[in-house]
């Protein structure tokens, strides 16, 4: 009788190395869709001048074209979540990213304002159901210890990357069209479904209820934050600041209401939406913690130095996607040597060391002129801050979906990707408020100098771009050094508070839940 123990040596390497082929094909699919779907929330944001000019939106109107895909990706994660726990994750996957792929072609053919708000809005629904099924794949399809922290390694390498690379690939599409931002979406997501059943395992689906008031108060809840958080950020030329507004009071505090409504829907609920003992759990609170800190800062990172690539250095569009290529080529080449010091290291340490580093990247930020080079002054500290990201993001990634029960792989997902979308958003937020603050107050001064100088010689002879671009260099050093802080506050904490061992990492916990 012939069986696997009796084939030959060299048929079981082969299907050992289809195997492995397997994995990695599966890995390039989850990767991917992460890619996509994270670089999304940039890649527009070049493109919006062009936006405005071709179909016609008003100042009021513009920022949507952000802030619809932020509001339904943010809002819908933990619905998506518990959809791939409910109804098997390969199939969530694949239908995220077909709804994403449809969308994106809506969005490439909008002939109007409302039409490509609405585009955006599918495009955040189809990525809050395929981005936290992709993370919870990885967990189920690759097995603990290096194999799986090299998965995470790519995975968190795209999760950090992706707004880099939309700034990259949002300047060189926006220079032949706008439209390209969304075609260059549709063959990818369509690649991705017709390739999705062949590579990816489905999970077994979860019987059980649907927590539909625990889905309704989450989502908005979570979608209340998001657009408060995005609201009160303002604007230079609106003045500053909108914290003070009744539309931005009333969207936080509804949030915060709401979603203490949800906590106590999901106390009572026989099937919770969000099981709590996920979030008491002390290594995941302060994984999801500390990765909202890191999104806050990266979000922020990108949204200054992009503008002042363009206001201040005067780059164009495509020079500042350029600008930030070196900071994806470290961060791909930051998450290997991450992933690899996971591998030998307690996680706090290279998670503390990583957040040394980006806090050293933003202080020297902190240190910007209006007179800066980009090469001296701009380049440097891209790549330190880079390098730090992606230590930090790897054993976060690793830590914040460890010991979960496989049930839970969806929902714990998602309250890591909810964690970076509202830390996104609050970082902007909060950082833009002390941005622009410092800017106006700046302006003020040397409006108030050249008004009051006899002669503008003696003023200095500053144009009113001039005053701008010094002013605004003002309120970005400010806001650089609050993100100096908060990263350091991170180090404070993952050392003191992610107590978890390198060895204890390199297994799935199922004991540990087992035992719970």
């Amino acid at each position: 009788m012939t069986n696997d123990l009796t084939r030959p040596s060299q048929e079981r390497a082969d299907t050992g190395d289809r195997g492995r082929r397997h994995l990695g094909m599966a890995l390039v699919l989850i990767s991917t869709v992460q890619l996509m779907v994270v670089l999304d929330a940039t890649i527009v944001t070049i493109a919006l001048p062009r936006l405005r000019t071709d179909l016609g939106f008003g100042p009021e109107n513009l920022s949507w074209v952000l802030t619809s895909y932020s509001l339904a990706f943010g809002g819908l994660l933990l619905l998506g979540g518990r959809l791939g726990d409910l109804l098997g994750r390969r199939r969530v996957f694949t239908l995220g990213a077909g709804v994403f792929a449809v969308a994106s072609l809506l969005g490439g053919i909008a002939p109007t304002p409302a039409w490509i708000i609405v585009a955006r809005t599918l495009q955040g629904v189809g990525a809050a159901m395929a981005s936290p099924a992709a993370l919870a794949l990885i967990t189920t399809t690759f097995p603990a210890g290096p194999p799986r922290n090299r998965a995470m390694g790519v995975y968190a390498a795209m999760s950090g990357l992706g707004s880099a690379v939309g700034l990259l690939l949002g300047g060189v599409l926006t220079e032949i069209s706008w439209r390209l931002t969304f075609f260059i979406n549709v063959p990818i997501g369509l690649a991705v479904v017709l390739l999705a059943g062949r590579f990816l395992s489905e999970s077994q689906p979860q019987r059980g209820a649907f927590d539909v008031v625990g889905a309704v108060t989450a989502t908005l809840g979570l979608g209340a934050l998001v657009y408060g958080f995005t609201h009160a950020s303002g604007d230079a030329d609106s003045g500053g600041s909108r914290w003070s507004e009744a539309g931005t009071l009333v969207a936080v505090a509804a949030g915060a209401l709401l979603l203490a409504a949800f906590l106590v829907v999901e106390r009572r609920s026989p099937a919770p939406l969000l099981p709590l003992h996920v979030l008491r759990n002390r290594t995941r609170g302060v994984s999801n913690f500390v990765m909202l800190i890191v999104a806050a800062s990266m979000f922020a990172f990108f949204l200054f130095i992009s503008q002042y690539a363009q206001d201040v250095l005067g780059y164009s569009a495509l020079e500042t996607g350029l600008a930030f290529l070196p900071f994806a080529l470290t961060m791909m080449a930051a998450a290997q040597v991450s992933s690899a010091l996971v591998s030998r290291f307690d996680p706090r340490w290279v998670t503390g060391g990583g957040a040394m580093l980006a806090a050293s990247g933003m202080y020297w930020y902190s240190r910007l002129e209006a007179d800066s080079s980009y090469w001296a002054h701009v380049f440097p500290p891209m790549t330190i801050a880079a390098a730090g990201f992606a230590l930090m993001s790897i054993p976060l990634t690793l830590t914040a979906v460890h010991g979960v029960a496989q049930r839970e792989k969806g929902v714990t997902s998602a309250v890591l990707n909810s964690m970076q979308q509202v830390g996104g958003a609050l970082g902007i937020a909060v950082l833009s408020t002390v941005w622009v603050r410092a800017l106006l107050d700046k302006q003020q001064e040397l409006l108030a100098g050249a008004e009051a100088a006899p002669s503008p010689e003696d003023a200095g002879g500053l144009a009113a771009e001039e005053i701008y671009a010094i002013a605004f260099t003002e309120g970005a050093t400010r806001a650089f050094l609050v993100i100096t802080a908060m990263l350091l506050g991170a180090a404070v904490v993952v050392v003191l508070g992610l107590r978890i061992k390198q060895k204890e990492l390199a297994s799935d916990g199922e004991t540990e839940v087992a035992a719970g």
